[in-house]
């Protein structure tokens, strides 16, 4: 199954700042710059947004995980791949002549270790019971801040903001409500409700978010996909696993699903379900391009 890529919505005459990155709201590699700090992380939502800074840190963990993954803004060639984001390689990062590791909690065990290589900076981004969307902004200026940038910060959230903005302003009215989910397996997926990323997009979005079950500290719950009744379309995020396409054809469980019967289901280009404004606006573009390609007449494909 396959939908348009993400429709681009950067406009020439709505960067009315000069200063404004267009390599990294476009996706484009950003060149590191002598004058910042030299930084490693193994958080991709750090990552993603440090580059939507135009900040390039000089190594992070599994690479060819983050373009599979998060895919843009896209990692320089130039970034050294430290290894696996829970065990990175301390050797090789200690031959990097780095100013600083930024960590985000859930990597907070490596804090001790990493330490002894060079200072450490913890950021909390997710949390039950937090505006996620006022956690991306604090993060993107703290994050300037301690690249040195400060003024890109309120540059980037405004961008990221409008985009949003005018996705919503596209979209028909009285859209139904509906499910995003990642495929675990055949037979399961994560479903994402409140706390999650795609839940908070779809918010600010004016869309209604079908699934009312509980979910974890990052917004999804493991289910059975026969308990995705409740809404009228399906949102499937990529990267699928590998065969589940087309063991899907065969499944009767999936076969039966209301949204998979009435054709109503839309599968989106990868998008970091836990990621920061970056990832936010991708999810935006690519629900929107789709809803509105269904309602203009064109049909969903189930994957």
């Amino acid at each position: 199954m396959t939908m348009p890529p993400v429709v681009a919505v950067l406009i020439a005459g709505c960067l009315t700042v000069a200063s404004l990155s267009i390599n990294a709201f476009a996706g484009a590699p950003a060149t590191p710059s002598e004058s910042q700090p030299r930084i490693a992380t193994v958080d991709w939502t750090l990552t993603e947004t440090l580059l939507s800074l135009d900040v390039v840190p000089v190594a992070v963990a599994q690479t060819t995980e983050y373009h599979t993954w998060v895919g843009k803004p896209a990692l320089p060639e130039t970034v050294v791949d430290l290894g696996l984001r829970a065990q990175p390689n301390r050797e090789l990062a200690a031959s990097l002549d780095l100013d600083l590791f930024l960590l985000t909690p859930q990597f907070s065990a490596l804090g001790p270790t990493l330490s002894q290589i060079a200072p450490v900076t913890t950021l909390p981004i997710y949390g039950p019971d937090s505006d996620l969307w006022q956690n991306l902004v604090a993060t993107t200026r703290q994050l300037a801040g301690i690249a040195g940038v400060p003024a890109r910060a309120e540059q980037v959230i405004d961008h990221h903001r409008r985009q949003i903005e005018q996705v919503r302003n596209r979209l028909p009215l009285a859209m139904p409500p509906m499910l995003a989910i990642q495929f675990i397996d055949n037979r399961h997926v994560r479903v994402y409700g409140n706390g999650s990323l795609y839940d908070m997009v779809m918010d600010r979005l004016g869309l209604e978010n079908a699934w009312r079950g509980g979910t974890n500290s990052w917004g999804y719950a493991t289910v059975g996909i026969e308990d995705l009744t409740t809404g009228e379309y399906l949102i499937v995020v990529d990267p699928m696993p590998m065969g589940v396409a087309g063991q899907l054809a065969n499944n009767r469980l999936w076969q039966r699903l209301p949204a998979v019967r009435a054709n109503r289901v839309f599968h989106l280009p990868a998008v970091w379900s836990f990621g920061g404004l970056p990832s936010a606006t991708r999810f935006a573009e690519g629900l929107g391009a789709a809803l509105g390609e269904f309602r203009s007449g064109r049909k969903a494909t189930a994957p």
